[in-house]
């Protein structure tokens, strides 16, 4: 009996889209799920995760949820992350299923908050935990949160970079830079979450749009996986004839640019440009060469795809980041001086949060001063203060003659330059002469 022949495998059947989920940890990270088109992500699981009931039924987002609810009961953190830390291990098992078979893993979250700087670590590591490609997108407190704000989200920081295998950070102090004087609250947490959505949904086009020069899965992990460091995920969009100067000019003028410096420091950059069916080889070319101009020495995957929808439009989509090893080490702590807390880390590369002031909470080690404080003398008895009395004056000297001290000589000889002053008589005596002189006292 002949063996049936094999077949070749349809490769547009055999070819399976990339698995993704997008969970907003915290306010923060829901408010900026809600912001996220479900058009522009068909097929992919938006999650929000909160401790906070209310805030949670407001959310419009069909899964949800309630993050330790038997330890919280629905009434948040109070912007403790150990809170948020113990709610999310308390669901972890609920959490770990939504990441069960995914490829990537999208975690939008606040840090300086409770639920989103204590929550958001945990679901990385589940997610890691997992298989999936874990890129975090997190935006930092303003400079007016204060200072303890601000090192509680250096400290979460830290703990998401340790899991994550990108975090993106997005400071909210530099959205000034695209506000004036008369944006009201709303608009500037719209375009808040606006910056913090606009790199994911670039990323998912990318990945899940057919490109003429593709970009798979695969490009996207060489960029990001197992680096646990900042980077940057920037996005901008331009029409018009002159589009493709107007893209790369809003690209390197990002507020997460700095500059474009952000992209000279890369060593591994993933770029991703779309248009309508008018998009051009040479808008292609010119892009590229930009790019490579600005970092000569990166790793640089350049892709293209044709979107209809996207008519006399060009958006451009940028990831870029650097090894843990471009990191500049820690210089080691002096023999016998305590390490510096993570609190006051650098921030890595890429990333433009300030740097936390902690000499402040160090107090300086200080002499203490001795106390002034004397015990009074213990309660003796008369038979006892007579005997100590006895040996004080036993052992004296019969012959030893105590020390005598002398009469001064004091008296007044002249008044000097007050000689022909009428004199201070007070009842006959004249107060100008000193008492003991009047008195005839001798000083001892």
């Amino acid at each position: 009996m002949n063996p049936a022949p094999e077949t070749t495998p349809d490769p547009a059947a055999a070819a399976t889209p990339v698995r993704c989920r997008i969970f907003g940890v915290g306010n923060a990270g829901c408010n900026a799920l809600e912001q996220l088109a479900p058009a522009d992500f068909a097929g992919v699981g938006l999650v929000a995760l909160s401790t906070h009931a209310r805030a949670l039924a407001q959310c419009n987002v069909p899964e949800k949820v309630a993050l330790g609810y038997s330890l919280r009961r629905g009434l948040g953190t109070g912007g403790d992350p150990d809170q948020g830390r113990a709610a999310a291990e308390r669901d972890a098992t609920r959490l770990r299923a939504y990441c069960e078979g995914m490829d990537l893993v999208f975690i939008l979250a606040g840090m300086g908050g409770g639920t989103g700087g204590g929550g958001a670590p945990v679901v990385a590591r589940l997610a890691k935990e997992a298989g999936a490609l874990v890129l975090a997108v997190v935006t930092l407190p303003f400079d007016w949160e204060g200072p303890r704000r601000q090192r509680q989200a250096a400290e979460c920081l830290e703990r998401l970079r340790g899991v994550a295998d990108s975090v993106v950070c997005v400071p909210n102090q530099k959205v000034f830079q695209l506000l004036d004087e008369n944006t009201s609250v709303l608009d500037t947490f719209r375009l808040i979450n606006d910056v913090l959505t606009q790199g994911v949904r670039g990323i998912w086009r990318l990945l899940s749009r057919t490109g003429l020069i593709r970009i798979d899965f695969t490009d996207l992990c060489a960029v990001t996986r197992d680096r646990h460091s900042a980077q940057v995920l920037a996005a901008a969009e331009a029409a018009g004839e002159n589009r493709v100067r107007a893209v790369l000019e809003k690209l390197l003028t990002h507020p997460l640019m700095d500059d474009g410096q952000a992209l000279a420091e890369a060593d591994a950059v993933l770029v991703s440009l779309m248009g309508g069916p008018d998009l051009t080889m040479a808008e292609v070319r010119r892009v590229s060469e930009q790019i490579h101009r600005q970092c000569p020495d990166a790793q640089v995957i350049v892709g293209a795809a044709v979107d209809p929808q996207l008519q006399d439009r060009l958006s451009l989509t940028l990831v870029a980041g650097h090894s843990p090893a471009a990191d500049p080490a820690p210089a080691e702590p002096a023999s016998g001086t305590a390490a510096a807390p993570a609190a006051a880390a650098a921030p890595a590369e890429g990333n433009a949060e300030p740097q936390f002031e902690t000499s402040f909470f160090q107090a300086p080690e200080t002499p203490r001063v001795p106390s002034r404080f004397v015990p009074p003398p213990p309660d003796l008895t008369p038979e006892r203060r007579a005997q100590i009395i006895a040996q004080k004056t036993k052992g004296r000297g019969k012959g030893r003659s105590r020390p005598q001290q002398g009469v001064l000589p004091l008296e007044v000889v002249s008044k000097g330059r007050f000689e022909k002053s009428e004199p201070t008589v007070y009842r006959g005596e004249d107060l100008d002469v000193p008492t003991f002189v009047r008195r005839g006292m001798a000083l001892n």
